[in-house]
């Protein structure tokens, strides 16, 4: 018999829960087991999620300790401090690092060959902080990058257009976060340009940026979106499908950038991180993928 899929979730907190529910309605993985610090909060989960069996099919759910993450094929890290309203993500570093440290020292005594996928904030210093920690090969220590915020630029084009967002091709990279930049000289629809100026530009790309703000402001934290994004990174690693997908991974000499944890379109498949895309972007744009390197490696130099 070929071996089970087992996904393992860290954190069962609003994002973590969504996602177990996603991968779960999604029929991603054989095994699904979830871990937190509230181990009753995680039993409850589980429980729960059991109970819609009849409905859905053949996987297992349960909830777990670190033991389980001997047979995980991906480990999904959504622990941490909760972002408060008006909070930045990078305010989140100094108390995230430390639960980080015991989270990444607890996997590494039971698993040395899964794929680790971060998705608490500030998740790009996350990952570069858990790659450092595991000592695992890059491709296999992924942060969730400016996936969400992509598919956030994407909807945003979409509806300024009156076009189905699939239909929309766009990007952006660098931080998940304040320092984030939109990738308007590769914007298009079917290879057509963008048909926005400059003003409308400027709104898509500050709504993009700032939703989260937005989302954490009418109902305390933002979930939906996020797990149907780990749910697609998830997918590409367990299929194999070599999928382009702008997740964060450590950068060498990437427009200039090296040695942090950045979002840039990546393909992904069943050894994790394949290749990093050498796409063209502007002096402009290279600039500002720069300075959103250089903030984040001065915040990752203040806790080394």
């Amino acid at each position: 018999m070929a071996k089970k899929t087992r996904v393992v979730i860290i954190g069962a907190g609003a994002v973590g829960s969504t996602t177990a529910y996603t991968l779960l309605l999604r029929n991603r993985m054989d095994e699904l087991v979830l871990i937190d610090a509230n181990h009753k909060k995680a039993v409850g989960d589980a429980l729960d999620m059991n109970h819609g069996m009849p409905f859905l099919g053949g996987a297992k759910v349960w909830a777990g300790t670190y033991e389980d993450c001997r047979e995980a094929d991906v480990i999904i890290i959504t622990a941490g401090a909760a972002q408060r309203e008006g909070e930045t993500r990078v305010d989140l570093l100094k108390r995230n690092v430390a639960i980080f440290d015991s989270i990444v020292t607890e996997v590494l005594k039971v698993n040395s060959h899964g794929i680790l996928l971060i998705a608490s904030n500030p998740v790009d210093i996350m990952s570069y902080f858990s790659w450092k920690k595991s000592q695992w090969p890059v491709n296999r220590v992924i942060g969730s990058g400016t996936l969400l915020d992509s598919a956030r630029f994407r909807y945003l084009i979409g509806d300024k257009l009156d076009i189905d967002p699939r239909s929309v091709h766009a990007h952006i990279i660098g931080e998940h976060g304040d320092s984030e930049l939109p990738l308007w000289s590769l914007a298009n629809v079917a290879g057509a340009e963008v048909k926005l100026n400059d003003a409308e530009r400027e709104e898509v790309f500050v709504n993009t940026r700032d939703a989260a703000y937005q989302i954490i402001s009418a109902k305390g934290a933002t979930y939906y979106a996020i797990a149907l994004a780990l749910d697609r990174i998830c997918t590409a690693i367990l299929r194999d499908e070599g999928a382009v997908l702008n997740v964060s991974t450590l950068l060498n000499d990437y427009h200039g950038v090296s040695d942090v944890y950045l979002g840039v379109p990546c393909v992904v498949d069943r050894s994790g991180v394949r290749e990093v895309m050498d796409i063209p972007i502007t002096a402009e744009e290279k600039e500002l993928l720069h300075r959103s390197a250089d903030k984040l490696k001065g915040l990752i130099e203040s806790i080394q």
